[in-house]
């Protein structure tokens, strides 16, 4: 994995300066100390994309109270299996920014991470209903113990006044409420692990650099052709490395197309962007304190989930709903209008037809939510918040996010709205694409990711060890073992800080 003979080389190269390559980045330099790292980033900084605290929910995301996670079956059951994996993985995560705290890689957990009660909240006989059969479902594995259904308004006014106040009498209303979940500044959690990594011995950061051509040597070692944004002349550059990792959220699947392995042929991304209210009122932002997710209108892509939020960015409390959605052909906030048109090939274009004429729902969803007024938009706050006020929010530009688009051999072409690594077949390159629950379970993604492209040292005694030691609960679930789960919440949340 070495590549010595080369002017400027790494062992493993790092694509986007986000939270995924910050992960990979610290878990490689745990388990290798000595190994060589480039992070390339087209930005001025690290995490000014999708990582960013303003363009991402900073939802700790453990199914506490998403209920795009908990479908409800034909026969009327609900179908808790996704609830359980993504608890499990976010599980992982609190214990490695654990481990990171304890090390004193990261010295105050309060910059990145707070203790935010997760709520549920639906309207309407029929929502009720489903309600208390996810809630009655969860609390038979032990992740969900502590989940309590609320349907009485005189309790829910105690918890959630500005929700309440306000509803007609006859309105039927409930919730669940969870007291463990947590809101995440992902921006401030990439600044530390990066600001780490690149004090690092071995690790390079090079900022406003952009990867204009990607391709596979004969030794099998990867040639990176870069721009180097910050002169004022072309400024076109070689690096090479043994590994590569595409960690470029929306910006990866471009980059994925530019290196010509076969997994990645049939990949089309389809943009979607954000919006979110933020209150301006100090005073209401003081009345609110809680997580507060609903469910999501008819065609609404998950990341799309309305919810009502307190945020913790910066060390001021916020208060934001949303997110309201759009379109457009950027697959970056700070991308080009082209990224969507150049993105399509001869082996894409036909899943991505298909995909267009089976999804007029989200279609129709999408440019509703374009041709929002103002007024629309306090509207449907006010499902939330009945008496809010036009004058206390603004808007603002949330992050893009690309969902995957790939082939499907009963179907021709399907929509994705989850992440997925594609990685080659001899594991030299990888990349990370789609969406929610991302950030979140980024370490248990990350972890799979090693386990595929590293497979002889990811086995090995020594990388096994120190992965126990990283992560206590690896390689077991927590979900379902009661004891185990309060000995681990017990060490995360007493070294976390939270509450």
């Amino acid at each position: 994995m070495k590549l010595k003979d080369k002017p400027d080389h790494a062992d493993v190269i790092l694509i986007g300066a986000g939270i995924m390559s910050a992960t990979l980045g610290i878990l490689l330099k745990l388990l290798q100390p000595d190994i060589k790292i480039l992070i390339l980033e087209r930005l001025n900084r690290v995490a000014g994309e999708s990582s960013d605290a303003w363009n991402n929910a900073g939802t700790g995301h453990s199914a506490l109270c998403e209920l795009n996670y908990t479908p409800e079956k034909e026969d009327g059951s609900i179908d808790c299996s996704k609830a359980f994996k993504i608890f499990d993985s976010y599980q992982l995560s609190l214990q490695f920014w654990a481990f990171l705290v304890e090390k004193k890689i990261i010295k105050n957990p309060k910059d990145f991470i707070r203790s935010v009660p997760h709520l549920s909240f639906v309207i309407g006989e029929e929502n009720i209903d489903y309600l208390r059969k996810r809630c009655e479902t969860l609390k038979k594995q032990a992740a969900f113990e502590d989940l309590w259904f609320l349907d009485d308004k005189t309790e829910l006014m105690e918890l959630i006044p500005m929700m309440i106040k306000g509803r007609p009498e006859h309105e039927k209303v409930a919730a669940t409420l969870e007291k463990n979940g947590t809101d995440v500044n992902f921006g401030k959690l990439t600044q530390h692990l990066i600001n780490y990594l690149k004090a690092q011995e071995g690790v390079k950061l090079r900022l406003q650099h952009e990867v204009q051509n990607i391709e596979q040597l004969p030794d099998g070692n990867w040639a990176i052709t870069m721009d180097n944004l910050a002169s004022e002349k072309v400024n076109r550059k070689k690096v090479f490395g043994s590994f590569v990792f595409i960690g470029a959220g929306g910006g990866a699947l471009p980059i994925l197309e530019k290196s010509d392995i076969p997994e990645a042929k049939g990949y089309g991304g389809f943009p979607v962007s954000g919006q979110w209210l933020r209150c301006t009122n100090p005073e209401l932002v003081k009345k609110h304190e809680a997580k507060v997710y609903g469910k999501a209108a008819v065609g609404a892509p998950p990341m799309s989930v309305p919810h009502l939020d307190t945020r913790y960015i910066d060390g001021k409390k916020e208060l934001l709903f949303g997110p309201f959605a759009g379109f457009t052909t950027k697959f970056l906030k700070e991308g080009s209008l082209l990224d969507l048109p150049t993105s399509i090939t001869f082996n894409n274009i036909i899943p991505m037809i298909q995909v267009g004429l089976r999804n007029f729902d989200l279609t129709k969803y999408l440019l509703e939510q374009v041709i929002q007024s103002p007024e629309d938009r306090i509207a449907a706050l006010r499902e939330y918040y009945p008496e809010a006020k036009l004058e206390d929010w603004e808007l603002l530009v949330a992050g893009q996010r690309v969902q995957i688009i790939k082939k499907d051999g009963k179907k021709g072409g399907v929509l994705e709205f989850g992440t997925e690594i594609v990685s080659s077949s001899d594991g030299s390159i990888a990349a990370l694409l789609g969406a929610s629950p991302g950030a979140s379970t980024a370490v248990d993604v990350m972890l799979k990711l090693i386990e595929s492209c590293f497979p002889e040292d990811f086995k090995s005694e020594a990388w096994q060890l120190q992965l126990k030691n990283i992560l206590p609960s690896f390689g077991s679930k927590l979900s379902n073992n009661s004891l185990a789960l309060s000995l681990m919440h017990k060490y995360t949340r007493t070294t976390l800080q939270l509450h």
